[in-house]
């Protein structure tokens, strides 16, 4: 049985995303929603969010992506076990960049999609890196957002030190305080409102006004061991992997996941890429501007026509 980890059932975040339950090969379930018409006519966008975070990192992007390109286009948000509404893993050593890319495997044949083009944030773009590796022909195309193969030991460390204080703070507005201090320096000049919106992203406050988290606290506990000044192993072969299929990659200008020097290195190694900075925010990207979104609907709209002959 999984280990049970409750969520409000009424939790704004989540409103306007309904899910169905997917089960795993080894029993437990992913959460999925699926937006717009999933057809043999048009490569799906399948969205793979954060190391903890969840589908609503992505809950302005499905409609932001049916304004810019064809109505009506299918956008599936993933969350995998541990985090949002999935099923959390029965051990904290099940938690593993392979776990989760055998499992979106899973997810994908659970839909019956063959190809699609994934688009993952962080984490969810190791997982994707993962997936080329195992599954390359399930790949029609990759975004890699604030992702690649070696992750910034400083952002690790300040985000496990930021969640660990914002977790501690006691009282609602003491805690709303604290996340609108945490999120200020990722997206300067963002109203108090929208921050408090992001807060609810990872975090639901209960009743005694303390953040409880949207996710496994063991993926957090992970992290302990990681220092400020590690070199951690870069995994570039995973990286190459990504030539199965083409290759977009977007850096967030204040993002500390990826340093400068890693993602030039990405588009040294990938000269064909598609390669943009989102200017003026960190992680996760918002995708509320319409060039970084038009960018990708262009991506996947000429890739879908080019492997499908036609985009609708």
């Amino acid at each position: 049985m999984a280990r049970a980890r409750t969520l409000p059932p009424d939790h704004a975040a989540f409103a306007e995303l309904p899910i169905q339950r997917v089960t795993l090969p080894h029993g437990l379930a992913a959460a999925v929603h699926v937006s717009g018409r999933l057809s043999r006519h048009r490569l799906p966008v399948v969205c793979l969010p954060g190391y903890q975070r969840n589908m609503s990192d992505f809950s302005g992007f499905s409609g932001h992506f049916n304004h810019l390109g064809v109505s009506d286009w299918p956008v599936v948000l993933i969350d995998l076990p541990g985090r949002g509404r999935a099923d959390d893993r029965l051990r904290a050593e099940d938690y593993s960049t392979l776990t989760d890319a055998q499992d979106v495997a899973a997810v994908l044949a659970a839909l019956g999609i063959g190809q699609a083009v994934i688009l993952g944030q962080g984490q969810g773009g190791q997982v994707a890196m993962a997936l080329a590796a195992d599954h390359p022909l399930l790949l029609a195309g990759t975004v890699l957002v604030d992702a690649g193969p070696v992750a910034d030991s400083r952002g690790i460390v300040r985000l496990r030190n930021n969640l660990a204080h914002v977790e501690s703070l006691r009282g609602e507005k003491t805690v709303r305080a604290g996340f609108r201090r945490m999120l200020a320096g990722d997206y300067p000049g963002l109203a108090e409102d929208r921050l408090d919106l992001l807060m609810g992203r990872t975090h639901y406050l209960d009743k005694r006004g303390r953040a409880r988290p949207l996710y496994d606290p063991r993926l957090v506990a992970a992290l302990a061991e990681i220092n400020f000044d590690d070199v951690l192993m870069a995994q570039w072969p995973l990286y190459d992997a990504l030539r199965c299929a083409p290759l977009m990659i977007l850096r967030t200008q204040l993002s500390d996941q990826v340093r400068r020097e890693t993602f030039d290195e990405m588009v040294r190694r990938r000269p064909d890429a598609t390669a943009l900075t989102i200017a003026g925010q960190g992680s996760p990207a918002l995708f509320e501007d319409t060039d970084e979104a038009g960018a990708i609907v262009r991506f996947v709209m000429e890739l879908s026509s080019r492997k499908l002959g036609r985009a609708a």
